[in-house]
């Protein structure tokens, strides 16, 4: 830097230099010039005897011009030297300064005796491994987690994480934890005696088994972030709605998300459902203790099925109320499955709609195992389903009752002719 400032100094003082001297040179020519020409008229006043009388006056004005002249550009060359000298002058205070480091002051430079390696290893001596100290600086150093800095999967945390340790030892699966977003994260920050530990003895406390609290966190780790009370709150309202102590944990532990609903929502489903089907109170817990995972998942399929239960399969009011009381599964079950089903029974089997409400589990049970049987019994002779006529079978039994009963005492044949039955569709 100091360098680089130097060089340009020089050649400014340089391009100063020919200026001045190209001044001089003009200034030096113009005296030149008007001497020449104050000879001039001597020479013809001496020379010329033929000048007389006002030629010589005129002659003696333009020599008073002339001198004149000659010492208005003195005046402006020692002018003009003296203020060259001075920006001179100032140059070369400023080359004196180039020399100096303008970035970093005089006081805190370094010495040129002094070895900067030498500071360096001052400084590290002070923080020196070998030194002593008290049992009150060794208390409160604080030493680095040894979790991993980054990883894909909890696994590698398990060995330093005490949440975790404990989270496996009550069954919990990791491996499906950690594909849910933020889950993995959640699980690191959590402190397991104030964040894990009470939501697990409050779990206990309302009845839920050792055995399902693996299941209930693994469905639901987000009940961690539920505070106590508002776990309580929700507890006492559905016990407040009759719903027995043994009746919540059960539900609890078959519907992990129940008590991360606010209180209004689980009033709001239990009131649409008793409402929507003119359910009794009785009614509604039944349906809701068996299913509680009606108060959780959404109401579109529950509506939409209810739909299509009295328009599409021409079920009347109170025939869906009696099939849900039966089998609330029906409110959730898959709307293509709950159409092939009753397709098959009432267009295909010719059972009546009076039939299939008075035997509702016939709409939750697999439409192949049904298929199979009443196509092996038509294949009998045996496909009678009128409760009126001989030799009559009913939709209960024929898809509750194993393949070795369905034969021996429906189909009155071997297992193994309906098992080579099977083979032919």
């Amino acid at each position: 830097m100091a360098s680089s400032c130097t060089q340009l100094c020089l050649k400014c003082r340089s391009l100063l230099r020919s200026k001045t001297v190209a001044s001089v040179w003009h200034c030096s020519t113009q005296v030149r010039h008007c001497t020449k020409v104050a000879s001039l008229p001597a020479k013809i006043l001496n020379g010329s005897s033929v000048i007389k009388g006002n030629h010589t006056t005129q002659a003696r004005q333009q020599w008073k011009q002339q001198m004149f002249c000659y010492s208005d550009f003195t005046v402006k060359h020692l002018a003009t030297e003296a203020k060259e000298d001075k920006e001179m002058e100032e140059l070369s205070r400023a080359d004196a300064v180039a020399f100096k480091s303008p970035l970093v002051p005089i006081r805190d430079a370094v010495p040129v005796t002094e070895s900067p390696a030498s500071l360096d290893l001052e400084a590290a001596a002070e923080l020196s491994a070998l030194e002593e100290i008290s049992d009150e600086e060794a208390v409160s150093i604080c030493v680095p987690s040894a979790l991993p800095p980054a990883s894909t999967s909890l696994r590698d945390y398990v060995g330093q994480s005490e949440t975790l340790s404990k989270l496996v030892q009550l069954g919990v699966n990791l491996w499906k934890l950690e594909q849910r977003p933020n889950v993995g994260s959640m699980l690191l920050r959590l402190n397991f005696d104030t964040d894990v530990a009470p939501r697990l003895l409050f779990l206990k406390d309302i009845g839920v088994q050792d055995s399902r609290l693996g299941y209930i966190i693994t469905r639901n780790p987000f009940i961690f972030t539920e505070s106590l009370e508002n776990l309580q709150a929700r507890v006492n309202y559905l016990e407040s709605k009759k719903f027995s102590s043994e009746v919540v944990a059960s539900m609890v532990s078959r519907a992990p998300y129940l008590l991360n609903f606010s209180v209004k929502r689980l009033d709001n489903r239990l009131g649409f459902y008793q409402q929507q089907l003119s359910l009794s109170a009785a009614n509604t817990r039944n349906i809701v203790a068996r299913l509680p995972r009606l108060l959780c998942g959404s109401l579109e399929p529950v509506k939409e099925n209810l739909k299509v239960c009295e328009i599409e399969l021409g079920f009347k009011q109170n025939e869906i109320q009696h099939i849900v009381i039966a089998v609330p599964k029906v409110l959730t079950a898959n709307k293509r499955k709950l159409t092939q089903i009753f397709d098959l029974l009432h267009n295909v089997m010719k059972v009546p709609h009076h039939l299939i409400t008075k035997f509702p589990q016939v709409l939750n049970t697999k439409y192949l195992r049904i298929r199979e049987r009443h196509l092996f019994l038509e294949y009998l002779g045996k496909a009678q389903y009128d409760p009126s006529l001989p030799n009559y079978i009913s939709l209960d039994r024929l898809v509750s009752l194993p393949d070795e009963t369905f034969c021996t005492e429906l189909a009155l044949a071997t297992l193994e002719d309906f098992y080579l039955f099977q083979k032919t569709l």
